[in-house]
């Protein structure tokens, strides 16, 4: 095995990593607030990359301003899915409200897997790069649609927790996160930051969508494994924490890149990605029960 070699698959891990960061933090934030896992967050990581290549191709408009289209765009859908579905959370009617959750999420992932084939077709679908061409970096070459992916990732992560920390509206989050009962009584209304959340957690999984794009195409199903790794990520980091979802999340990238290196038989390496990232998971598990940064999160009641 060469260091150049080393050095690729170093530097895919880590953008593959920001884009796992990007989706993680969306299930992260809808599950701190609404105490349920969003199994329809890989679709709507589908549905972003669809929309800005549509946004691009039909409109003209460049791939960077159709990112943050189709960020607004699934932020809206995001609100009224939830408006639409996940309002009987809030009712003290529904007794079992987890179960609640993740069956409707759960259907509504199929739903929203099989409109894309039957609107967009089952074939790939690639839009124009971001950035066209490649950097070389002695021997190292890099595409340029991977160094905007992963500086862009970058930048929405560093946006998302500027947001979170330093906003009025962010620490009201993480105060419905804690309690919702709490922020009630300060007058933090929790049903308007429900919406909010799951528009978020849309529209950071849309970013990641049309930033993947360029790279792998576009497919229906191409949310499925995502989403699997945003669970694996979620529990990694702490359940609840958004810093170690992104922690987590490029973690598990560079993880899954430097194994691909590391494996005796680079056939097959690939094979084996996912399996690798299920055992990382495991064995921190077995140290930290809770996460790297788990908190206790109560169930919604």
């Amino acid at each position: 095995m060469s260091w150049d070699y080393l050095f690729i698959q170093a530097a895919n891990g880590a953008v593959i990593g920001i884009i796992y960061a990007l989706i993680a933090v969306g299930v992260t934030l809808i599950f701190s607030i609404l105490k349920i896992v969003n199994f329809a967050h890989g679709d709507l990581y589908m549905l972003g990359g669809y929309c800005a290549y549509y946004v691009i191709t039909l409109f003209g408009v460049p791939p960077l301003p159709a990112m943050f289209v189709s960020m607004a765009a699934l932020f809206t859908i995001a609100i009224i899915l939830e408006r639409l579905l996940l309002t009987p959370l809030y009712s003290d009617a529904t007794e079992r409200k987890d179960e609640y959750g993740l069956i409707v999420t759960f259907g509504l992932a199929f739903f929203l897997r099989n409109i894309a084939i039957i609107a967009f077709g089952p074939f790939p679908l690639k839009p124009p790069s971001f950035i066209s061409g490649v950097q070389h970096f002695g021997n190292l070459i890099v595409t340029n649609d991977r160094l905007f992916a992963g500086s862009a990732g970058i930048v929405l992560i560093l946006a998302l927790l500027y947001f979170m920390h330093r906003t009025i509206w962010g620490q009201a989050l993480d105060a419905v996160s804690q309690s919702r009962e709490a922020a009630a009584i300060v007058g933090i209304n929790p049903r308007r930051f429900n919406s909010f959340a799951f528009g978020v957690g849309a529209a950071l999984a849309a970013a990641a969508g049309a930033l993947i794009a360029p790279i792998f195409s576009l497919a229906p199903d191409m949310g499925v494994l995502p989403n699997i790794q945003a669970y694996v990520i979620v529990i990694l980091g702490g359940m609840g924490s958004v810093l170690g979802s992104i922690i987590a999340g490029i973690a598990l990238g560079e993880s899954e890149g430097l194994f691909t290196a590391f494996f005796p038989d680079p056939t097959r390496a690939l094979a084996y990605t996912n399996a690798f990232g299920v055992l990382v998971l495991m064995i921190v598990l077995i140290f930290r029960p809770n996460g790297l940064f788990g908190r206790r999160h109560l169930r919604m009641e």
